[in-house]
């Protein structure tokens, strides 16, 4: 045909290759639904009366009160509730990022230096992965501190 002639196709096929990635995933996802599905299972049930009385009951009491008590300390620190609050919630931040900062920055250097070896536009996503989780490991660990300073520095 007239149209047809100055059209070039790739070979492999592009649009197949994206297909193939939706089915694995797919077949991936469904794979692990019926895992998670298979797996639920109760081992034993407890009345009222056996929940009063075990360690685990006052081990959670015990984690309530400690922070509810950190809670309070930190209240009493800044002065009042909105500012006491917000230390408490930028110190659990300041905690739990690092890990979750740690497992992106894994990730983002397997993109770069395992896979990135073939294709240039990974290792170049796996770099942008590093960068971004050390700027926000980064930020994560200073904004206590300089909520800590700005607090302070404007009351006096």
């Amino acid at each position: 045909m007239w149209y047809k002639r100055n059209i070039r196709r790739p070979k492999g096929g592009s649009i197949n290759m994206s297909r193939k990635h939706i089915n694995i995933a797919i077949v991936f996802i469904f794979i692990l639904m019926i895992i998670c599905a298979l797996s639920y299972k109760t081992y034993a049930t407890t009345s009222g009366e056996e929940v009063l009385k075990s360690d685990q009951a006052t081990e959670l009491l015990e984690i309530k009160q400690t922070a509810k008590s950190t809670l309070d300390d930190y209240i009493d620190k800044y002065g009042s509730r909105p500012f006491g609050v917000a230390a408490y919630i930028l110190n659990g931040i300041r905690i739990y990022s690092i890990p979750f900062c740690f497992v992106g920055i894994a990730i983002g250097a397997v993109y770069q230096y395992v896979l990135g070896i073939r294709k240039l536009d990974v290792q170049e996503k796996g770099l942008a992965m590093i960068a971004s989780f050390v700027t926000i490991l980064l930020i994560c660990q200073v904004l206590p501190f300089i909520f800590a300073i700005v607090v302070n520095g404007w009351r006096r």
